[in-house]
């Protein structure tokens, strides 16, 4: 008897749990992915994978609402026509009859926690990876369509008179790289090649462009090439935040903070940019104030040797040569001088890869000995950095993370880190307490939503109950207001534990005292239900 009861409740919570769980899912999915379809331009395949990539995202928000609704509605309508009531009289107890809509609790606790640390991350991974895939339509599609893209990571904004697909060509292209707000960089090309090569933490972009002239706002100068190839880095295009990563991926970042991209990306700065300043240091103390010593650069097709009066470190990833600047050129393979230029002021930048990076030394002004040319500006690319030990040794012996830290810093600059190394670096470090705070942050707020689904949903069972209606709006009406006191709790509680001025742990205590209150409140219901 007690079983066909349960599996007649049972019944009832399911197909109400069906139901709504594929209408609300429906409406969950649709609604997200319009960002993206409106910010990438997706095609009609692509919009296929995504609403099927996002289904159990949503799945993740959806199932406990609809066990909710779902509990208040069929106990509410149990209770209206008086079944519970004919069942009590019988003898069942009414803890009994709630063992239904116990269990589905149960299940839907179990289900979401499974969902939030495995199935969410890994169908946003497969998201993640479809648009890479799709990185080349995108990038054409919105050009197209707008005659203009902007990249997520929003440095860069890309225009062009046309755009061929096929053909993997822009023409009319114009790149403007912007900082804080300004433009830092402008690049134009009569027509350009583009390939991308997708990696699993960022994607990768080659140009190769055609009648190229480059401005930069810094020296407000113009630099002309025929042919030039660049290999630019674009992070996620989803972004990579901690609330996308299962807990493998989140144990493997505890372990080594330099797996979570956005931190390795600030570490490689820093590391690029402690990089030019040691090299300048090196320079200073092999070159500046020794007449007649020369600092080597091995270099492909050509290598530099340069002398100079002065040497500091210049802007981010930057060193200045000033004064008496020679810089005699010459052919690598062969060992031929090919000239030998003199100028006040020239300057190396790092370029390319950070943890394997070439070096350009740009020359300004400079008259060509034996000839007397003029030569505006004159620039040489794929220098190699010296094998210098504080430069190269450091870094292939330990890790990045602890080579770039203020202690490794002090203990082999002799001058003070300037104050764009300091300021990386003080991101960097911001970057990692805040992961590592996200980190717990994201662990307790999973598993407070998992096990607070049990008293939400028992909280709806006990309500619907007590006001009998059974109606579609009563009982939706009655299943928001648990399920808002805990998300209220875990958005409050995340926000405390991520605010840098507060405590993280208050912000736990908040979001496991929600729950603590949610089971109170189901308690506190149910004792009144059998006391009357």
């Amino acid at each position: 008897m007690v079983f066909i009861l349960h599996r007649y409740i049972f019944r009832e919570l399911f197909k109400v749990f069906v139901l709504t769980t594929t209408a609300l899912t429906l409406i969950l999915t649709l609604g997200s992915i319009l960002q993206p379809i409106q910010q990438y331009g997706l095609g009609p395949q692509r919009v296929v994978d995504i609403i099927i990539y996002f289904l159990p995202i949503a799945l993740t928000f959806v199932l406990p609402m609809a066990a909710l609704f779902a509990a208040a509605l069929v106990y509410g309508r149990l209770a209206g026509d008086n079944e519970l009531d004919a069942c009590r009289a019988s003898g069942i107890g009414l803890m009994t009859l709630v063992y239904p809509g116990f269990a589905l609790a149960i299940m839907i606790a179990i289900a979401n926690v499974i969902l939030s640390f495995h199935a969410l991350p890994y169908f946003v991974h497969l998201a993640e990876k479809s648009l890479k895939a799709d990185a080349k339509q995108i990038l054409f599609r919105n050009i197209q369509r707008k005659g203009y893209y902007k990249p997520p990571d929003g440095k860069y904004l890309i225009y062009a008179d046309q755009a061929n697909p096929k053909s993997e060509t822009l023409s009319g292209l114009i790149v403007v790289e912007a900082k804080d707000g300004k433009a830092k960089k402008i690049i134009t090309a009569e027509n350009a090649r583009i390939h991308f090569d997708p990696h699993e933490r960022f994607n990768e972009v080659h140009l190769a462009a055609h009648n190229i002239s480059q401005m930069a706002a810094e020296d407000d100068m113009w630099i002309s090439a025929e042919w030039l190839s660049v290999r630019q880095e674009f992070g996620p295009l989803l972004g990579d935040d901690i609330r996308f990563k299962n807990v493998e991926q989140i144990k493997k970042i505890q372990a080594d903070l330099m797996r979570f991209y956005p931190v390795e990306r600030l570490a490689r700065q820093v590391y690029t940019q402690f990089t030019a300043e040691l090299l300048a240091q090196d320079i200073t103390a092999k070159v500046v104030g020794n007449p007649g010593s020369f600092y080597e650069l091995p270099g492909r097709p050509n290598s530099v040797k340069f002398s100079a009066s002065q040497c500091n470190v210049q802007g981010e990833k930057g060193v200045r040569l000033s004064g008496d600047v020679i810089v005699t050129e010459y052919d690598t393979r062969k060992k031929q001088p090919l000239q030998t230029l003199r100028c006040a002021e020239a300057s190396l930048h790092i370029e390319g890869d950070e943890l394997a990076p070439t070096l350009t030394i740009d020359i300004y002004n400079a008259r060509v000995e034996g000839t007397g040319d003029l030569k505006r500006r004159h620039v040489i690319r794929g220098l190699i950095p010296p094998k210098v030990a504080d430069i190269r040794d450091m870094f292939e012996t330990e890790n990045v993370l602890s080579a770039i830290a203020k202690a490794s810093q002090s203990s082999v600059l002799q001058k003070q880190p300037s104050p764009a190394l300091t300021d990386m670096l003080n991101k960097l470090n911001q970057k990692i307490q805040k992961t590592l705070v996200e980190i717990r942050s994201e662990k307790h707020s999973r598993l407070v939503f998992g096990i607070g689904c049990v008293p939400m949903i028992m909280i709806g069972i006990a309500a619907g109950i007590i006001k009998k209606g059974g109606h579609i709006l009563s009982a939706f009406g009655l299943s928001c207001v648990p399920a808002v006191v805990l998300v209220v709790g875990i958005i409050s509680g995340k926000h405390i534990t991520e605010n840098p001025s507060s405590q993280s742990i208050s912000g736990i205590v908040l979001m496991w005292l929600t729950v603590g209150f949610l089971m109170l409140v189901a308690v506190t219901l149910f004792y009144r239900l059998l006391k009357n």
